[in-house]
């Protein structure tokens, strides 16, 4: 995962038991204020009872996950949770974390 690893978006993957297995260079930095690293914890440490019942679901069921959210700094980002897969086999869920500015453009193309 090379080319994940200083990508200007946090990039943060869970293994199907919702242990950490990585996060790049981004995602460490967002997260240092609770922590120096997370890779090899599990997010139900870091998630209340809600958000752990939807990472649960999204793990049993096989689903994405996509919001908007306004992190202490002001910033607004954009969060997609998604499953990945190895050689078609489940086997965790992967979040992209991007950063989109408050007067980001917005194109129509369905016409």
């Amino acid at each position: 995962m090379d080319w994940i690893k200083e990508m200007e978006c946090g990039v943060t993957v869970c293994d199907l038991d919702a242990n950490i297995v990585y996060m790049n260079d981004k995602a460490k930095r967002i997260f240092e204020r609770f922590g120096p690293d997370f890779v090899g914890h599990n997010l139900k440490e870091f998630h209340g009872e809600r958000s752990w019942g939807m990472i649960c679901d999204m793990l049993k069921n096989n689903k994405s996950n996509h919001y908007t959210v306004t992190r202490v700094n002001k910033q607004n980002v954009i969060v997609h949770q998604n499953p990945w897969y190895e050689n078609e086999v489940l086997k965790g869920l992967v979040e992209f974390s991007f950063e989109i500015p408050v007067d980001m453009p917005h194109f129509d193309r369905s016409k």
